[in-house]
This record gives C-alpha cells, sequence and structure tokens, in this order.
C-alpha cells in the first residue's frame, strides 16, 4: 500500500510518547492532547523518549494503519517543546526519516528595506 502524501496533513507531536501504547492510545492522544480528529485526512507521528523509535499513526479508508521505525545507532531529530503538534511537508518527512535536522535550519527572513 502507498500513501500520497500530497493529499494528506502531516502531524508531528514533539516531545516524548509512552511507546507501550497503541493504536487506541495513541488514538486518544490525538483526540485528547492534540484536539485532532483521528479519522481526518492526516497522518500523525510520535517519537520515543530515547529518540530511537518514531510510529506513525493514521486512519486508511476502513482501518487504522500503524508503522514504526527503529534506528539501531542513531537518534531521531526531534523538537522537546511539548506545547503544541505542529504540521510539517512531505519533503520534511523524508528528511526526518533521514535524519536531516531541519527543526534547526536556518529561518527565512523577510525585510521591507536595505539600510
Amino acid at each position: 500500500m502507498t500513501i500520497d502524501l500530497s493529499q494528506v496533513t502531516i502531524m508531528l507531536k514533539p516531545g516524548r510518547t509512552d511507546f507501550r501504547k497503541q493504536v487506541n492510545g495513541l488514538a486518544l492522544i490525538i483526540e485528547n492532547e492534540l484536539k485532532q480528529n483521528i479519522f481526518s485526512n492526516t497522518i500523525f507521528i510520535f517519537c520515543s523518549g530515547d529518540r530511537t523509535k518514531i510510529k506513525i499513526l493514521y486512519w486508511d479508508k476502513n482501518g487504522f494503519c500503524l508503522w514504526q521505525k527503529r534506528l539501531e545507532e542513531a537518534k531521531f531529530p526531534w523538537p522537546e517543546n511539548t506545547s503544541q503538534a505542529r504540521t510539517i511537508s512531505h519533503s520534511e518527512l523524508l528528511m526526518l526519516l533521514s535524519g536531516i535536522d531541519f527543526f534547526h535550519a536556518h529561518k527565512i527572513l523577510h525585510y521591507s528595506s536595505v539600510n
């Protein structure tokens, strides 16, 4: 099965998630903490406390899909700010899975004039 990432919203939950949680526990986090609709066209991404594992949960037409990736010798770049979830782009998801820390990338500056 493949997902057309251009057709979905990708939402990342900052901070640590208890990885003993499976579909039901993660769905409760999505609805209660993130205040999101689990049945929306959204992929939700969670990271373990040691940052060696991520879980991806989404609703696919008639059931939940839960994916996990575990790194053997590295850690995922992950924001610690647990104030709110954030949406990331398709390209940022690919960078995340490749280990690129786009969270600390240079920010775009906007100026109105040259001094």
